[in-house]
């Protein structure tokens, strides 16, 4: 059984390298493509602010590890565990081979809730879809917490991109129309080099946001796997050079070593890079200016923010892939390249069932030969 649990562990450091260069065009691909930054350049620095922002919080771990799945209708094995892992593994690899800016969240979430479907043959009520609190900030489930954010924050991304983006057009638009010192700063070649400078905050910030998020998640799937070694009784013979692993309450039952492996395990699979995806985000859908690209990181990077302090998995690619859109809508709605759009979001549409999918089949495979 110990073997299993390290098994898991393994299998959710892979998922989350993946989910770092997978996902690391959302963070850098707007900057790389201005050309304010190199690829390099780019991808050092979303490592880097990556690692910062995945030890902000664990309120969306928590979220992973005990807000989906009832406890009191299964306990996730860690071979289920495995096949939700592989799921959205799998999911991933397909999207990020074919260049679609797929959600590694929902690709995780969709796991999760396929494999546990599949544990307790399809059992509905193993899935927790709503439970409210005192308040809008405690409700969990999958329909605050998935559903909810899923439509919402794609939502928020176009509109903040086109409310961001036209009110610097109409701010640039008022100095040109004061004339004298005012008019001659806001000619295109000061224009870009000051957003040129400025979209490296606005990447940094993105960069940052996309680790309080994103890095949590495979946070929770560990904390999930310990619990089920616990309750099975697993932990009880630890050595003792895995004493650690023991739980110790930590910060919303997420303890240091998992924050720590994950949030390093990601920036290194963000220095990867994640070169196709990037491609369709920087170029394909729009051809993008500074000011464009420091418009859409501000819109997603804060949409990412606000939703970690709620606890809520929110995409990183819905909400950068939607503010580039705004962005675009706002500068010339005519620009936009509605093919590629139609694309990713059939990706957006498909990734929680396919990825549901494919762990629910591991699962019935691995219970029809006895394994599970």
């Amino acid at each position: 059984m110990l073997t299993l649990l390290l098994l898991v562990i393994a299998t959710a450091l892979v998922f989350e390298f993946i989910n770092g260069f997978h996902d690391t065009a959302n963070s850098i691909a707007t900057v790389v493509a201005t050309k304010v930054l190199t690829p390099m350049q780019a991808v050092v620095m979303a490592a880097a602010t990556n690692l910062i922002g995945a030890f902000w919080g664990t309120a969306v771990a928590k979220t992973i590890s005990s807000g989906l799945v009832d406890a009191n209708v299964v306990i996730l094995s860690s071979q289920v565990i495995i096949c939700a892992l592989a799921g959205g593994i799998v999911w991933n690899l397909f999207t990020w081979w074919r260049g679609l800016p797929s959600s590694s969240s929902h690709a995780l979430i969709g796991g999760i809730c396929g494999a546990a479907l599949a544990a307790t043959d399809n059992n509905w009520h193993a899935l927790v879809w709503a439970k409210t609190g005192e308040s809008l900030s405690k409700n969990s489930g999958l329909y605050w917490k998935v559903v909810v954010p899923m439509v919402s924050s794609p939502v928020a991304g176009f509109l903040l991109g086109v409310l961001i983006m036209g009110g610097l057009m109409a701010l640039i638009s008022s100095m040109n129309n004061a004339g004298g010192s005012l008019a001659r700063i806001s000619r295109p070649r000061w224009i870009n080099a000051f957003f040129g400078k400025a979209q490296v905050l606005s990447a940094g910030y993105m960069g940052f946001a996309h680790g309080t998020n994103d890095a949590q998640k495979t946070m929770g799937v560990i904390a999930m796997a310990i619990i089920a070694a616990q309750a099975d009784g697993t932990l009880d013979h630890l050595p003792s050079w895995l004493a650690f692993m023991h739980p110790h309450g930590g910060k919303d039952g997420i303890d240091s070593w998992i924050i720590i492996s994950c949030a390093l395990v990601m920036a290194a699979g963000t220095a990867m890079g994640g070169w196709r995806i990037i491609k369709t985000l920087g170029h394909k859908m729009i051809k993008l200016h500074p000011i464009n690209g420091f418009a859409a990181e501000t819109s997603s990077a804060t949409i990412l923010f606000v939703a970690a302090h709620f606890g809520m998995p929110v995409s990183t690619t819905h909400s950068i892939s939607t503010a580039i859109m705004g962005v675009g809508f706002a500068k010339n709605p005519r620009a936009l390249k509605w093919s590629v759009i139609e694309r990713i979001v059939w990706a957006w549409i498909l990734t929680i069932p396919a990825a549901g999918i494919i762990a629910w089949c591991l699962v019935r495979l691995l219970k029809a030969q006895g394994w599970a």
